[in-house]
């Protein structure tokens, strides 16, 4: 089986998409019976990044020759001689477009249903991100297969530990992440809020930023941090949930979204637009931080791209 992926995302981000791509990735290469064939354009540039969305991936990519096209993001091609597997993370563009720059809203409202309903299957990355799915796209709820993400190897309860007293946390600079409330909530109780991640957009800045950090370097925050506060507004999956829970750090993080569908019971779930709930989370996750810890490194063991590759793999060939 022959199948061609769509590796552009790898120039435009380092956060989310990178990592379900590179961690699925490794996970395939050298597979018995599946050759793969990376295909991108252009670099990180804005102009780079017009012409993708507006040339490349609408017309372009569809002529790819392959037995699949696996597209893993929410772009792809309107029209495609081989068989479309696309992979949604989330629909935060469609549920909060003001959080997102102009270009980027304009390809949500123009593209993204197009692309979507001409896929030959969907990938979801949650039962909540196929719930969206479904709701927002119109796409029936057979064609949707829900494959997660997981976690690298690095992010693991062994090794180095960063110092210091602090809560940590971790995601770009944009605002559906709600930096704000968790550096209030950080304020309410009384304890130093580190944040790991790159700059983004919508004028978001922190306080304590420690820009975009390694993997090496996240773990080792993730480890001594007292606890990951993860208030976001809206995710599709919320790896960083994952990854402390891996390094054995306990998780504050928003009630009914996917980060609680992730966490199984091993966080402890808050009112994101409440700071004084967040702050009581963070106080919570302090106290049972043995039990939250033995909890969170079982629940992400569960979560494994041996496990995500064989879904995938599944899904291509019942498509070639």
């Amino acid at each position: 089986m022959r199948v061609a992926v769509d590796v552009s995302p790898l120039v435009q981000t380092r956060a989310g998409t990178a990592r379900h791509i590179r961690g699925l990735l490794g996970a395939l290469e050298g597979r018995p019976g599946v050759e793969l064939e990376h295909l991108s354009f252009g670099g990180p540039g804005r102009l780079s990044s017009v012409v993708r969305d507006t040339l490349w991936y609408p017309f372009a990519l569809g002529r790819a020759r392959a037995d699949v096209l696996h597209c893993p993001t929410y772009r792809g091609p309107l029209r495609s001689r081989t068989p479309v597997c696309l992979t949604v993370h989330d629909l935060a563009i469609l549920r909060h477009p003001g959080a997102f720059p102009p270009w980027h809203r304009l390809y949500g409202r123009t593209g993204l249903r197009r692309v979507a309903r001409s896929a030959a299957r969907l990938l979801a990355v949650s039962e909540f991100t196929k719930r969206e799915i479904v709701e927002l796209l119109g796409v029936p709820a057979e064609r949707v297969h829900v494959i997660g993400n997981a976690v690298d190897d690095v992010f693991a309860p062994e090794g180095p530990a960063a110092e210091g007293e602090y809560a940590l946390a971790v995601g770009t600079l944009e605002p559906r992440k709600n930096l704000a409330g968790a550096t209030a909530a950080a304020r309410l109780a009384g304890i130093e809020l580190r944040v790991a991640g790159a700059p983004g957009w919508g004028g978001v800045e922190a306080a304590g930023s420690l820009g975009f950090v390694s993997d090496e370097e996240l773990a080792r925050l993730y480890r001594g941090a007292r606890c990951l506060v993860y208030p976001s507004l809206y995710e599709g999956f919320g790896i960083p949930v994952l990854e402390a829970m891996a390094c054995g750090c306990p998780v504050v993080t928003s009630a009914g979204t996917a980060m609680e569908e992730i966490a199984g019971g091993a966080a402890v779930l808050v009112d994101p637009r409440d700071p004084d709930a967040i702050a009581a989370g963070i106080r919570e996750a302090q106290a049972r931080r043995l039990e939250l810890r033995w909890l969170g490194i079982a629940r992400a063991r569960e979560f494994t791209w041996t496990r995500v590759a064989d879904a995938v793999e599944a899904s291509w060939r019942g498509l070639a």
